[in-house]
């Protein structure tokens, strides 16, 4: 006869959970990484933090500043062009003393 117990259905409920956010997944990549590797790192935990913060797909706010910052190194490069001429214009009303 088995006993149930109210904690079990909290248990599986977040058990199932983390399966469908894809946690469990990447921890077990990140763990498999870990023992795959041929030198084992000093600090483990290091180890899994920094291949843990690599393995999540970008977030739709990742992607957002991404091509962000895309426009604005456009728009610098733009920018930098236009005052590089306006410079050389400047040159031949004013030339140096």
């Amino acid at each position: 006869m088995s006993s149930y117990k109210p904690g079990d259905s909290k248990k599986e409920e977040f058990r199932k959970y983390l399966e469908k956010a894809g946690v469990l997944d990447a921890l077990t990549k990140t763990l498999v990484c870990l023992y795959e590797e041929p030198e084992k790192p000093n600090n483990a935990l290091d180890f899994l933090k920094k291949n843990l913060s690599s393995t999540g797909p970008d977030t739709p706010d990742v992607l957002e500043l991404k091509t962000e910052i895309d426009n604005l190194h456009a728009q610098l490069d733009k920018l930098k062009n236009e005052n590089e001429q306006l410079k050389e214009r400047l040159a031949k009303y004013e030339p140096n003393e």
